[in-house]
């Protein structure tokens, strides 16, 4: 590999001394790759077209022979052939001042970025290709790129690196354009529906709206502790409170956690909230939209996951937990009339195992729930009336005590969505986040914190809203087939790598 490098750093010094720059200051494209495929690919075998083209990219093949050469070339949209004659790019070096043919085969190496100059050709083979009349060196790649043939296969690296696996795999590529565009829509389709994007604090007093473990840092003019959001959710209700009836927002939120398949530390979501609203209209609201995502990003409402056939268009279920929980092990969590000793044993019985934490009948329900059926919700299932115990920001249920008005939105066996009726009754919050303080306080370090603040906007007086959470991760897998969530998210967090060379410093300016 040194070696390598070495020859390249040579190649990039004697474009100096020919009077080139090794690495250009600008360079003016006139079309990508993507737009002339599209507008000649009807040209026949030979056929030619005087259509002028300037365009750049990074050299990812090269074919030399003789006075004759071949190169492909990839910008954002594509790839396309470079079609290299020795006599057409020497023709013009009288005229003005060019790198010549003999260049361009002993100084681009694979990995370089060039731009050229030209014209439309379909070569003999059915090539569609740019005639190339002139060129420049736009970036001198000091190392090669992996194997054309084998990809980059070793996955951490892709993770590591993630420029090199944008290079040399179409697929990420094409799965980080999905990204930007699914968010792009997300955002117009809240935005012609009268909702208004609200950006709250990243850094915050307190971290709530969520049972998550925040990253702490510290302020040092004000000699403060803050931490990293961990939802949105608080700060939106407030501007419910001060009059704003729709409003989102979509962006980071940072959680204390564990890494694997499904969870990243730093994520994207989207929080919703709509005024004179309940969890019912936020289950409209969520099939809708997702629906609408998944058509305009995949073209159909029927995909594939994993060799799994999910279909959108039907109607969504929508079942209680208790409900659900019974249809998959046979306990009726009804029947034990608040015996918890009972729920215990009946729990013990189908090999659920839970901590010391799960101290009432409600979190035992939620404990069967994720171990046993979460796993199997395989079509869009809407799972709906949560304990109390695991929501304290939900709305109590009018009819079914001690469970609350709440959904979780599960495909694929994940929780996709989260939502409540909110909970405006400020003296029932109170209550509920003093109970939850006095669990922080015994070391639950995800349970929630008192926000006075938040309960004062309360006691302002909130009118009935629906609230929404969708992580946007998770979609974004199932819409590009996509097993891993470091697969979505383009610098994914990774234990720092162990060099032998940590901290050798290379020199500044090894290119004279």
């Amino acid at each position: 590999m040194s070696e390598i490098r070495e020859a390249r750093l040579q190649k990039a010094n004697l474009l100096i001394q020919k009077g080139f720059a090794s690495y250009a200051e600008n360079f003016r494209i006139s079309h990508t790759s993507q737009f002339l495929v599209q507008k000649f690919g009807f040209l026949e075998n030979g056929e030619e077209e005087d259509f002028r083209v300037t365009i750049a990219g990074r050299v990812l093949a090269k074919r030399v022979m003789g006075k004759i050469a071949f190169f492909t070339i990839s910008d954002q949209e594509g790839q396309i052939q470079l079609y290299l004659d020795q006599r057409i790019i020497n023709l013009n070096l009288e005229k003005e001042k060019l790198l010549t043919f003999e260049d361009i085969k002993e100084i681009v190496d694979i990995g370089d970025w060039i731009g050229v100059s030209g014209t439309i050709k379909k070569t003999n083979k059915g090539e569609l290709s740019i005639k190339v009349e002139k060129w420049e060196m736009l970036s001198k790649s000091l190392k090669p790129l992996p194997d054309k043939w084998h990809g980059l296969t070793d996955i951490e690296k892709r993770y590591r690196q993630r420029y090199l696996d944008l290079i040399v795999n179409p697929q990420s590529k094409n799965v980080f354009k999905t990204r930007a565009k699914c968010i792009s829509f997300i955002r117009k389709w809240l935005d012609n529906r009268n909702f208004l994007e609200i950006e709250t604090p990243i850094l915050q007093s307190e971290a709530g709206g969520a049972e998550a473990r925040p990253f702490i840092t510290h302020h040092n003019t004000l000699d403060i502790p803050l931490y990293l959001r961990i939802a949105t959710e608080l700060h939106l209700k407030r501007m419910v409170v001060g009059g704003f009836e729709k409003v989102y927002e979509l962006g980071r939120i940072f959680r204390n956690e564990g890494i694997s398949t499904k969870h990243n530390p730093e994520f994207t979501s989207v929080e919703i909230y709509q005024a004179f609203s309940n969890y019912v209209d936020m289950m409209d609201l969520t099939e809708e939209l997702i629906k609408d995502i998944v058509s305009d990003a995949c073209g159909s409402l029927i995909i594939n996951y994993q060799n799994q056939e999910i279909d959108f268009s039907k109607p969504w279920s929508r079942i209680s937990m208790k409900d659900i929980v019974k249809k998959y092990t046979s306990i009726d969590f009804d029947s034990f009339s608040g015996d918890f000793q009972a729920a215990k044993q009946a729990v013990k019985n189908i090999n659920v195992e839970f901590s010391n934490k799960v101290n009432s009948i409600g979190r035992l329900l939620n404990e069967v729930f994720e171990q046993k059926v979460e796993p199997q919700l395989i079509e869009p299932t809407f799972v709906i009336d949560y304990p109390i115990e695991i929501s304290p920001l939900a709305r109590p249920h009018l009819d079914n005590k001690g469970m609350v008005q709440r959904f979780e939105l599960f495909i694929v066996g994940r929780e996709l969505a989260n939502a409540f009726s909110e909970l405006i009754d400020p003296v029932d919050q109170r209550e509920r986040l003093q109970l939850q303080q006095s669990l922080r306080d015994e070391g639950d370090f995800e349970a929630h914190c008192i926000d006075e603040d938040f309960l004062n906007a309360l006691e302002i007086g909130m009118p009935p809203t629906g609230g929404l959470g969708i992580g946007i991760d998770r979609l974004i897998m199932l819409i590009t087939n996509s097993s891993s969530i470091r697969d979505v998210i383009p610098f994914p967090l990774l234990k720092p790598e162990i060099t032998s060379n940590k901290n050798q410093k290379l020199p500044l300016n090894e290119v004279k």
